[in-house]
């Protein structure tokens, strides 16, 4: 019986071991660095695109930014009643390097008349 009692306290205290240690590596990852939270988001990488003029579509923001690598997809955010361009949208490369040369280089850039912003886009709630 002693023996029972000693394994069921050495499986508890085992089991709040590694609830404290569960918690404590997810509360350091959530402080991480930005880098490091957006590497794992599936290995791609977004940027938001602010600043775009009505004209600029899905195919011409697609074209803009791929000179800069793969670009997974582009989208132009737009209003649900009118269809017309919100002025922004986002740009979702495969490669991290991509995604910061673009930032890099567009931002503040001219698209079709209009001074874009250009940054990584922060993962929604």
């Amino acid at each position: 019986m002693h023996s029972d009692t000693t394994m069921a306290l050495i499986n508890r205290a085992g089991s709040i071991l590694r609830q404290t240690v569960s918690k404590h590596i997810n509360n350091e990852i959530s402080m991480a660095s930005p880098y490091i939270c957006q590497m794992t988001r599936c290995m791609s990488w977004k940027v938001f695109v602010g600043g775009l003029a009505r004209a600029t579509n899905d195919t011409s923001l697609r074209e803009a930014f791929s000179p800069y690598g793969e670009v997974s997809e582009a989208r132009v955010i737009t209003d649900r009643k009118t269809g017309r361009s919100r002025g922004f949208g986002f740009v979702t490369f495969t490669d991290y390097d991509a995604g910061n040369d673009a930032i890099d280089d567009m931002d503040q850039w001219e698209l079709h008349g209009r001074t874009i912003s250009v940054c990584w886009a922060n993962k929604r709630p």
